[in-house]
């Protein structure tokens, strides 16, 4: 990732529900990648600056995006279930817009990669594409909301340090 001068550093895994902030704006700031570009490039070959934009956020969401799942799910998840309160509530729905979201990344990955290969879409493949990034930016802003204006905020409460300290050491060894 490439430095920015005057950027607020990204958390640590001292800091695991920061980190998952942290990761909310590169998912934010890919995303809109992959939906500048279909808008801007439908109908014509994609430059090599688009097409190494688009690789980039493929990459990511492959990486990236997986982990954080894997971090939520896997981490912070379980330590919430058990408690009746509407964080916990949101945690299945949580779930299953995580499936959802990979379902699209997946279609949405072929139809980028096929659009580099053969350097053009179908009018079915680009409205496709068009329709799929859009579902998937307003579900990851749906999501993203639910997340940090209920989900973490229960979490930073409700959770002592030593079960913070360990979600950061399970997020440091999946980054191994």
């Amino acid at each position: 990732m490439a430095i920015q001068i005057g950027a607020t550093p990204d958390s640590g895994f001292d800091d695991p529900i920061g980190m998952l902030i942290d990761c909310h704006r590169r998912i934010e700031r890919f995303l809109g990648i992959l939906c500048a570009v279909i808008l801007r490039a439908g109908g014509r070959e994609l430059t090599e600056e688009e097409k190494s934009a688009v690789m980039t956020a493929i990459h990511y969401f492959q990486q990236g995006g997986q982990r954080h799942t894997s971090d939520e799910e896997e981490s912070l998840f379980p330590r919430l279930r058990g408690k009746s309160i509407p964080a916990v509530e949101s945690i299945a729905r949580l779930q299953t817009e995580h499936r959802q979201a990979n379902r699209l990344h997946d279609s949405i990955e072929r139809l980028y990669l096929a659009w580099i290969s053969s350097g053009q879409l179908t009018l079915d493949e680009e409205g496709q594409l068009l329709s799929e990034t859009k579902q998937l930016k307003d579900l990851y802003e749906a999501h993203i909301q639910i997340e940090e204006n209920t989900v973490f905020p229960y979490a930073v409460e409700t959770l002592d340090t030593e079960t913070l300290a360990a979600i950061g050491q399970e997020f440091s060894r999946r980054r191994r």
